[in-house]
């Protein structure tokens, strides 16, 4: 009864606890516990010892006797053990988490057997405090990725790296278009982690993610499933809160919804370059935490241009570069986030990119600022990764989970 009045207590405890309180009064419970049983259990096996000395005593009562020897062996093995069990789990808590105050993490909600998974294992996942997170009246956010890169297991692994590297808790769905067949990707591996828009079109989402696509040199219109990408943007204005447009991407969006036009450049943008934030002091939310100075990769042969963007009073252009121009512009108080680098770009994206257009034949220059020393027989010099994680990080706290309603039907 003690014992069960005690894990009555611990539940109370456990939901209340600060490290050290909880280990002490731990302890002393655990302590008061074990004595009370055993003292109980003393005077239970005594009793009958002395009445089974008796010279009254019969046979029943000899057996009553060892009924309760054993009795009390058994329930004061099992508080013992109970006990122990409880101190050493109160020692974890306390010892071993003195550093970490007992934080708790919070992983990415994704498919089993999604290959990104076995890529990420070794790497840490941001954490939140225990005590706040059950104290939080959340949902996990749900955000949608259109996959439109050839190499989609790359592509997922750069996205879900940086969306794990946040205290929020996430589930991921991949979207595909149903007018587009990838040929770099099996078959197999769409199937079973990729959903077609037209069955998501009457899903809400707190946020979007569309990559680029390797069709930048088209014009909008002869690509094949431009009209199923109109679809998709206009679908985002009511089902989903914030989205986050990239490289090609926040082109064709720009393009579609400000009518602001691509123009070819002469060789490919292709390199780690510095940008700077255009808006005066303090700079908005996405680039809370960044520097001055922040460095992105790009790989284009498109640019978009600032005065077109100065020209449409609906958009804001937030960061640029004196040499690979236009990086970052906002619409809609950030609903939408149109980016023409790629932040998430893992260390040797650049480098395979660059090895696959050399082993084509291609006229390709060597990614600028991006090996050391300018020498591709030497590894790259990563520059970007900071504020890389800081930029999805802020995206998803102050555009993502501090705007989205509660209840994900209200979005609109």
């Amino acid at each position: 009864m003690v014992f069960v009045c005690c894990l009555i207590y611990d539940t109370f405890v456990c939901y209340l606890y600060n490290q050290g309180i909880y280990f002490a009064v731990l302890v002393a419970k655990s302590a008061w516990a074990l004595g009370i049983e055993a003292k109980i259990l003393f005077v239970r096996v005594r009793t009958k010892r002395i009445v089974a000395d008796s010279p009254t005593v019969g046979n029943a009562q000899i057996v009553e006797r060892g009924k309760g020897k054993v009795e009390g062996g058994v329930i004061s093995f099992i508080l013992t053990f109970s006990c122990f069990l409880q101190m050493y789990y109160g020692y974890i808590l306390y010892f071993c988490n003195l550093n970490t105050k007992r934080l708790i993490v919070m992983p990415l909600n994704l498919p089993d057997t999604l290959p990104a998974i076995e890529l990420l294992k070794k790497e840490n996942i941001f954490v939140i405090d225990n005590s706040r997170a059950t104290r939080q009246d959340i949902r996990p956010l749900k955000i949608a990725i259109l996959n439109l890169m050839p190499l989609k297991v790359t592509t997922e692994t750069d996205l879900t790296r940086l969306l794990s590297n946040t205290p929020l808790q996430i589930e991921v769905s991949f979207m595909k278009i149903k007018s587009h067949t990838s040929k770099h990707t099996p078959v197999e591996h769409m199937m079973a982690f990729y959903t077609d828009f037209e069955i998501m079109r009457n899903e809400k989402f707190d946020g979007l993610i569309i990559t680029g696509a390797p069709v930048e040199q088209m014009e909008f219109e002869e690509v094949s499933y431009w009209e199923e990408m109109t679809e998709i943007f206009d679908w985002t204005r009511t089902h989903v809160t914030s989205t986050l447009y990239i490289c090609w991407a926040a082109q064709a969006g720009l393009y579609y919804y400000y009518g602001v036009p691509k123009y070819p450049l002469e060789k490919k943008m292709f390199g780690v370059f510095e940008h700077y934030i255009t808006q005066d002091p303090p700079p908005p939310p996405i680039f809370r935490g960044f520097d001055d100075m922040f460095h992105v990769p790009h790989s284009r042969y498109t640019e978009t241009r600032r005065e077109d963007i100065l020209k449409i009073p609906e958009l804001t252009l937030l960061a640029e570069s004196e040499t690979s121009g236009v990086y970052m512009a906002m619409a809609r108080n950030g609903r939408d986030i149109f980016v023409t680098g790629h932040s998430e770009y893992s260390p040797l994206t650049l480098d395979t990119e660059y090895r696959r257009d050399i082993g084509k034949g291609l006229d390709i220059d060597i990614p600028k600022n991006y090996y050391a020393d300018n020498d591709p027989s030497k590894s790259p010099v990563i520059r970007w990764r900071g504020h890389a994680n800081l930029l999805f990080a802020n995206w998803l706290n102050y555009y993502v989970y501090q705007e989205t309603p509660y209840n994900i039907q209200d979005i609109k």
